[in-house]
């Protein structure tokens, strides 16, 4: 755009109202008010005098009494193009003196203009600049310009696409936003592949994601939750295509208009939507030796209506191994193990989505969504234990096993949002999830001969259904403060029933009477409301201060094979969580920032789950129904700023935690369940206290026009302290300390032609556990892509972990009962070549206001281009709306 286009809308585009341009709410504050009120951008009571506060054009410039008036439309779609800026500009000078915006129906009117030589020029975003003939206004003219046909800049979105150099990373009001779309190396992965490189995240070898060191996270789709998310995490985002990704929203001090979940904060993955119209296709395929994949979407738009179709699969072939060393402490004698574990991964993961939304009228919307998720990922291990007591052989078992971790999901939002006014909204929002959970496992016991000596088999089912409805409304006060409250409720039930069986030799199977059968009802109910003010100050002080309560109650029947439907004594609780958020918006676009917030972390259905899985006897998982949720009280200060050509941000945090999850190990009660000696078992407690502080540092700059280079270092101090069981098997207290550092380092190529290249590494040190260290790793890529002609598609080839065995994890965990060294080794070297086309053809369309939907961020995951509506800039940003409900 040339200079004096650009100058045109900034000046006459911040009068007439486009709201898009943030900067002036933080000057102006948002639109609002009626007669005698405080006014807006689109519909002022004392025009002339905010147009020369914003335009600079003199209200005491000389005038007439002529008159312009005319008609702006889409130049494909016949539709009105509204709130376009329309500039009337001397021809002697080449400068605006007067203007004005078109309205809701495309009309606009120039009037009391003074005789002279002089054109228009129409512009909006999205849209080729265009300018009328020249003509001349005299006493008394009446020019009638009729329909001017406004041709979307088609040429100029695709060159954005392609060659745009804009950051990777963004700061915008209350979160940071990783552009995902940028990254070619990732093509043909997963969502877990995009959350490695984004600043303050780390993604261990399982997929499992933390924040600043906890995994006490809230992950949102779309803002939207999923109750296959409140299951897994890790699997849920290998269900994700990488190529879907748009951004990732990285949430660290929620407002109160979030639900009170995710102890650390909250991730958003915003997917890639469809703001044009017409019909499309779009072609995604990927094969490697580690994985393949194969996606078609596709979307058609066309007035009010807009639908689209997806579908997305993806098969994984991978190798791992493990050795254990583990010493237990509870007998008279100490017991030791080793095993060796050698284990061969065929995941498959399928996603596919049918959506829609319609235009009921100019102001209000409704949407519609249905997604189903499935994951079938089945595991053949070969283990191999000895267990020694002293330096005598006492056991050894070998043992084939086949897990069977299946699911399938669906998500059903219904959305509408009603528009009074700019700012001014009102919406109301639905969703029902469901999911069915299937963690099996059949293991063939061997003789040193080969021989089937025993078998034994565990069948655990599981179902994670959801209700939701809430309601949002929002309204500017004043032209500076913005007030939102609004109320939600949210039923979850979660059942599991679980039982094992055991055959001989003969490979017959029946029940286990010395292993546990059962079930587990577990029901809750959750209200909440929410209030929060935004204040912004004449001297750029931005106050976003609230508060929300949260009222829980449960009710959970256990069941075994002695005692049928047991209450559970899990007492009802509320919560009122406060949050203050202040920014403050210095000189050469330097932001600082400070926030305090308190959140709630609910135990899943991970930690919830009374199943014991011994698909390895030697470390076993059982979950604890009778958790309590744990309290975090969150603090954090940062600053911001872009030097020359880099974009630099440092930041500072603590967290103090009371009744903390977190996973804890002892030795399996031999007497209780029939597992072999020195097995352990892992589970879940609220241990206590874990207080954290941390810092992260991360860039952005750009080498050259075509050359990027962005990294990050992160690090935090733990100290933690819970109970565990002694020597003696009465409850002892034990703490732990320690730091771990991690970081990563991308740079990204532009080269002639349609190619391009990026190199990635990333390095996460050992993370502190209660009792022990959980070890560190690494991960490196390097990509080439080349756009096909059009850049209707590209190929690229992109390889992984390619020098070297791959992956190697070591981890050390030691308290007065046990010690235990395990090392893991992912062998991922991997080499993938990736194929993209689309099908069809698109025309840009006015973005259009969606309803709001419901998103649940409230419920703990087991450990192991802002689509909200978020302001741009934190020092130019006035009281929002925020988005979407939280």
């Amino acid at each position: 755009m040339r200079k004096q286009q650009l100058l045109l809308l900034l000046t006459i585009g911040l009068w007439s109202g486009f709201t898009k341009i943030q900067a002036t709410y933080a000057q102006f504050g948002p639109p609002g008010g009626g007669p005698g009120g405080p006014g807006g951008f689109g519909r002022q009571q004392d025009g002339r005098r905010q147009k020369e506060e914003f335009t600079g054009v003199a209200d005491d410039a000389p005038k007439g009494n002529g008159k312009i008036s005319g008609l702006l439309v889409d130049s494909l779609s016949g539709k009105p193009v509204e709130f376009a800026t329309v500039a009337l500009i001397s021809t002697k000078t080449n400068k605006p003196v007067d203007g004005t915006t078109s309205d809701a129906k495309g009309n606009f009117t120039l009037s009391k203009l003074a005789p002279g030589d002089f054109r228009l020029q129409y512009s909006f975003i999205g849209y080729k600049n265009s300018d009328s003939k020249p003509f001349t206004i005299v006493k008394g003219t009446d020019l009638k310009m009729g329909s001017v046909k406004l041709a979307p800049d088609v040429r100029t979105l695709g060159e954005v696409v392609v060659t745009g150099q804009a950051a990777l990373i963004e700061e915008k009001v209350d979160r940071l936003v990783f552009n995902a779309d940028k990254d070619i190396a990732v093509k043909g992965g997963d969502a877990s592949d995009i959350l490695k490189r984004v600043p303050m995240l780390s993604v261990d070898l399982d997929g499992n994601v933390s924040l600043r060191g906890s995994q006490n996270i809230r992950v949102l789709i779309n803002n939207k939750p999923s109750t296959i998310v409140a299951a897994s995490v890790a699997d849920a985002l290998k269900q994700l295509p990488a190529d879907m990704i748009k951004t990732v929203e990285v949430i660290t001090s929620p407002s109160a208009k979030y639900d009170a979940e995710g102890a650390a904060g909250i991730i958003n993955i915003i997917t890639k939507k469809n703001t044009l119209h017409g019909l499309t296709l779009n072609v995604d395929a990927g094969v490697g030796l580690r994985a393949s994949n194969l996606g078609l979407n596709g979307s058609y738009r066309q007035g009010k209506l807009g639908i689209t179709l997806g579908g997305f699969g993806r098969m994984m072939y991978n190798r791992a191994s493990s050795t254990l060393d583990q010493t237990t402490r509870s007998g008279t004698q100490p017991l030791r193990t080793l095993q060796d574990n050698s284990a061969f991964d065929k995941p498959i993961f399928g996603q596919y989505n049918l959506g829609f939304d319609y235009d009921l009228a100019k102001n209000q919307s409704l949407s519609a969504n249905v997604r189903f998720g499935t994951r079938n990922f089945i595991q053949e291990q070969n283990q191999l234990t000895s267990t020694y007591s002293g330096q005598s052989l006492i056991s050894q078992m070998n043992r084939d096993v086949d897990r069977k971790d299946l699911s399938n999901s669906v998500d059903m939002n219904l959305d509408y949002i009603r528009t009074f006014k700019p700012q001014q909204e009102w919406s109301i929002s639905t969703q029902y999830s469901r999911t069915n959970l299937t963690n099996n496992f059949f293991a063939d016991v061997l003789t040193s001969t080969g021989a089937l000596s025993a078998r034994q088999q565990n069948l655990n089912n599981n179902v994670n259904q959801e209700m939701t409805i809430q309601s949002d409304y929002q309204t500017p006060i004043k032209k500076n403060q913005l007030l939102e409250f609004g109320g939600k409720a949210i039923m979850r039930k979660v059942d599991s029933d679980y039982r094992y069986l055991i055959g001989g030799g003969s490979g017959e199977l029946s029940i286990d009477p010395n292993n546990p059968t059962g079930a587990l009802s577990y029901n809750q109910n959750i209200g909440a409301g929410y209030i929060s003010y935004t204040y912004v100050t004449p001297s750029k002080y931005t106050f976003k201060i609230g508060t929300r309560y949260e009222h829980t109650s449960i009710t959970a029947n256990q069941s075994t094979e002695v005692v049928k439907n047991k209450p559970l004594n899990i007492p009802s609780y509320g919560n009122l969580v406060p949050s203050i958020n202040v920014s403050k918006s210095l000189k050469a676009g330097t932001t600082l920032k400070a926030a305090y917030n308190r959140r709630i972390q609910r135990p899943g259905l991970q930690q919830l789950n009374p199943n014991v899985n011994a698909a390895n006897p030697q470390m076993i998982m059982q979950g604890n129904p009778n958790l309590s949720p744990e309290l975090t009280d969150n603090a954090e200060l940062s600053l911001s700023s872009t030097i020359k050509k880099t974009y630099l941000n440092v930041s500072v945090f603590g967290r103090l935690t009371n009744n903390a999850i977190t996973q804890v190990r002892i030795p399996v009660d031999t007497s209780l369940y029939d597992f072999p000696a020195g097995a352990i078992l892992t589970t879940f407690q609220n241990i206590g206290v874990q207080r954290t502080m941390g810092a992260n540092v991360f860039f952005n700059t750009n080498l050259t026009s075509k050359w990027s280079l962005n990294g990050g270092f992160d690090g935090y101090y733990v100290y933690m302290q819970g109970a565990t069981p002694g020597l003696d098997g009465k409850s002892m207290t034990i703490s732990n300390t320690g730091i771990s550092i991690g970081g990563r380092l991308m740079s990204q190529l532009q080269l002639d032609k349609g190619w391009s290249a990026q190199v990635f590494s990333f390095f996460r040190g050992p993370m502190p556990q209660l009792q022990g260290t959980q070890g560190g790793f690494y991960m490196y890529s390097l990509g080439i892509r080349k756009d096909l002609a059009n850049k209707r598609g590209s190929v690229g080839l992109a390889a992984e972990n390619f020098i070297g065995n791959g992956v190697v994890m070591r981890t050390q965990l030691d308290s007065p009962i046990l010690s235990q060294v395990s090392v893991n080794r992912l062998y991922n070297q991997n080499v993938k070549l990736t194929f993209t086309y689309r099908i069809g053809k698109m025309s840009f369309d006015a973005p259009r206001r969606k309803a709001r939907s419901v998103n649940n961020d409230d419920v703990k995951a087991g450990e192991g281009g802002n689509d909200g509506g978020q302001p741009q800039q934190q020092q130019q940003s006035a009281p929002t709306g925020g988005g979407r409900p939280r």
